[in-house]
């Protein structure tokens, strides 16, 4: 553990693990000290060690055996769970003498770094800065996706600095009214230095591709979707509507849901669809750049599609990363089958040509932008 260090990054998920960790790096290159704290909700020893960053100096709760604490659902246990390591946060924080409290996203996580950090727990004076790493999303309705939208909001009127990953989430929450009003910087996006950092790790650990040159790479797992029995019918038509070969790295959480539809030996028959464990990010990453097109209802496969320039179906009705949505290349279904396919036929034809454009999220190096602001 670093002493007398006066920044703390508070992550509880691979994913934000995966979208911290060229900070984490770029503040150890620079032999800047800071406090790891983990809130547990994901298991993530594994990506510590694949990305080479150290292990965390504070355990918020017991750390999950599995690869996540809870499956896709909201219940009382899961609020006891935030409430309790929100104020256990909290009473470490005030003990660390800190400068900065920095936190990701829109998960559970992201809500308890909030609370515990800013004024909420915090009404008089406090020492420290509570930053907002990717803040100012927002997909414009409140239900979709939840909660994750609703923690966007919130978090966005109790930051002290939100570091915004493009141009229209900076004008998000310019023209949005808060209880603090924090400073917006315009950093751009880590996903940007997370894609060449994982590049370089499986190039170094040599993955091999999968044994078709063309197919789709699939990842879907939404709790908005998940808890629909229409939307995952009409997922697995369109998954079943691909002419090329399929291969879905499937989450746990999805697996359950698909089988609890009576959905999983139905994709399990199919012969053009390949089933598979989840693949770390590195390995997921490698074959995301070979594929030939994306279908997925998540947030990061979006920024990736714009990094490696591949076509994307996005199974959602309304998305907080609009920017993509300018290319020729995204595509939000709003489970519309019949555009949907299409647009699959449209990025699969061998006529398809990608438009070039300028990629709204930035050029590699945002990690030293955002050290440069823990600096001051």
């Amino acid at each position: 553990m670093q002493k007398n260090s006066k920044i703390a990054i508070i992550l509880g998920t691979n994913a934000e693990l995966i979208k911290c960790a060229p900070v984490m790096l770029e503040l150890k290159k620079q032999g800047i000290p800071y406090y790891f704290i983990h809130t547990g909700q994901h298991s993530i020893n594994n990506y510590c060690d694949l990305f080479e960053i150290k292990n965390p100096d504070f355990f918020m709760s017991k750390e999950t055996k599995k690869n996540l604490k809870f499956w896709s659902k909201i219940n009382l246990r899961v609020f006891f769970w935030n409430v309790k390591t929100m104020f256990a946060i909290r009473k470490l924080i005030k003990k660390l003498n800190l400068k900065y409290v920095l936190y990701h996203g829109d998960t559970m996580n992201t809500a308890m770094a909030l609370g515990a950090s800013s004024i909420v727990l915090n009404p008089f004076k406090k020492s420290w800065k509570n930053v907002h790493l990717e803040g100012g999303l927002r997909s414009g309705s409140i239900k979709e996706p939840m909660p994750e939208e609703f923690t966007r909001r919130v978090v966005g009127l109790f930051t002290d600095i939100s570091l915004v990953p493009s141009l229209v989430a900076k004008q998000n929450l310019e023209k949005s009214i808060n209880f603090v009003k924090g400073k917006v910087i315009h950093t751009g996006n880590t996903i940007i230095d997370s894609v060449n950092l994982a590049k370089k790790i499986s190039k170094r650990n040599k993955v091999s591709n999968f044994k078709h040159k063309k197919f789709v790479l699939i990842s879907i797992h939404r709790y908005e979707n998940l808890k629909n029995l229409d939307r995952m019918k009409k997922i697995i038509e369109l998954i079943e509507y691909f002419k090329i070969p399929v291969y879905w790295p499937l989450h746990e959480n999805t697996k359950r849901v698909l089988s609890r539809f009576n959905l999983l030996e139905r994709i399990q028959k199919n012969k053009n669809i390949e089933l598979l464990s989840p693949l770390d990010y590195p390995t997921f990453l490698h074959h995301f750049e070979k594929s030939a097109l994306v279908f997925c209802d998540g947030g990061s496969m979006q920024e990736e599609s714009l990094v490696f320039k591949k076509p994307c179906i996005i199974m959602r009705n309304t998305t907080e990363r609009p920017e993509g949505l300018e290319t020729n290349y995204q595509f939000l279904s709003k489970f519309n089958l019949e555009k949907t396919k299409e647009k699959i036929d449209e990025y699969l034809s061998p006529n398809f040509k990608i438009k070039n454009h300028k990629n709204p999220y930035g050029e590699k190096g945002v990690s030293k932008k955002i050290v440069e602001v823990l600096k001051k």
